[in-house]
């Protein structure tokens, strides 16, 4: 059996023409609702913490447990959430089994402020669900704990952050998001522990790089990419790193965090030797996702762009690499993470109500 395919257009307006476009003013300018979160922190097994921030009935970003105005907490103010959780806020929380609720993972230095999570979010929200963003290792505007971060490879923390949601909200109908970096953790994560999924219900990558030999050789090669999107992820990365330096002393050669220029540059000092691979290449041909999409029994979309800048499309799964679980859908247009529609400035919808769609039909 193969994957179901779709290649129906997202459509996009006239006035972005290729994916470039469409990825870069997607993020920038195309107009999207906005919502705040309700943060909640969690430590890990191994003395780190996850931030998981969380909207939905009863979950109010703004107001207390008790209905009186919630005070922002300042320390927040460079996120998206607004205060922290409290246990009487796990008392307005719906428990009852009839309850939908979806996971998020974000995607290479996203957070719950990124465009494509505000979308989401807020599509989900208003129709009832509950939403909670699940935040990797330094990406919710706090550095964690250790000398480690996060990476693509890391199916611990796919598992820790499922277990802890299901924990919250024993009773409700799980669903799941990854968007680029983070639909790939989530693929991988679901082909290999096929056996664990009979509690979630589907879910969904999306501009997800399932090879990413082929994708970190576009965004380190390719002119746009080493001069472009691989700068603008290297700002806040290099920031970061920096900081681990100075609180794990002779952990990173700061020398070569200074030559660093494209990510597999970045990857092979840093993210590929912290996290036990040999080198880039091996962390990306190990971490891929791609391999073990046969074995994936969840209802799983895949949604990519054939234009996406970050995702050569020769590197697309076809049908027969897939399980019959999986449907590929794959417009001709619509960037990395762009999915821009209606006239200028355009808007995000278009993204929220197909995934809302394939939720509801599987379709």
């Amino acid at each position: 059996m193969t994957a179901q395919f779709d290649s129906s257009a997202c459509p996009s307006p006239f006035w972005l023409p290729n994916g470039h476009l469409q990825t870069i003013h997607g993020a920038l300018a195309a107009r999207h609702h906005r919502i705040g979160f309700i943060r909640e922190r969690v430590d890990t097994p191994d003395t780190d913490f996850i931030d998981f921030d969380w909207a939905g009935p009863g979950l109010f970003s703004d107001k207390a447990a008790d209905n009186t105005f919630a005070t922002p907490d300042p320390r927040l103010a460079p996120t998206a959430a607004r205060r922290w959780m409290t246990s009487q806020d796990w008392e307005q929380a719906p428990m009852t089994p009839d309850v939908s609720a979806l996971i998020v993972f974000h995607g290479l230095e996203g957070s719950s402020k990124s465009h494509y999570a505000q979308a989401i979010a807020q599509y989900f929200r208003a129709r009832g669900w509950v939403v909670v963003i699940a935040h990797f290792r330094s990406c919710s505007g706090f550095l964690n704990r250790m000398a480690r971060a996060y990476y693509s490879g890391d199916s611990e923390d796919i598992q820790f952050m499922f277990n802890t949601v299901r924990q919250r909200l024993p009773r409700a109908r799980w669903h799941a998001v990854g968007v680029s970096m983070g639909g790939n953790m989530l693929l991988k994560y679901l082909g290999e522990t096929p056996q664990a999924q009979d509690w979630l219900y589907a879910a969904a990558a999306v501009s997800s790089p399932m090879d990413l030999v082929a994708c970190g050789n576009r965004l380190s090669d390719s002119f746009l990419g080493r001069h472009v999107y691989g700068r603008y992820f290297l700002k806040t990365m290099r920031h970061k790193l920096q900081a681990k330096a100075r609180r794990f002393p002779g952990t990173i050669d700061l020398l070569r965090l200074g030559q660093v220029r494209t990510i597999r540059d970045f990857d092979d000092l840093y993210t590929a030797p912290m996290h036990g691979y040999r080198n880039a290449l091996d962390y990306w041909s190990r971490a891929s996702s791609k391999p073990v999409l046969k074995q994936i029994t969840v209802p799983t979309l895949v949604l990519n762009a054939r234009n996406d800048p970050f995702v050569p499309a020769a590197s697309l799964p076809s049908p027969d690499e897939c399980s019959s679980t999986v449907l590929l859908h794959q417009p001709a247009e619509g960037g990395h993470m762009g999915f821009v529609c209606g006239g200028f400035p355009g808007h995000l919808n278009w993204l929220p109500a197909r995934l809302g769609r394939y939720f509801e039909t599987l379709q």
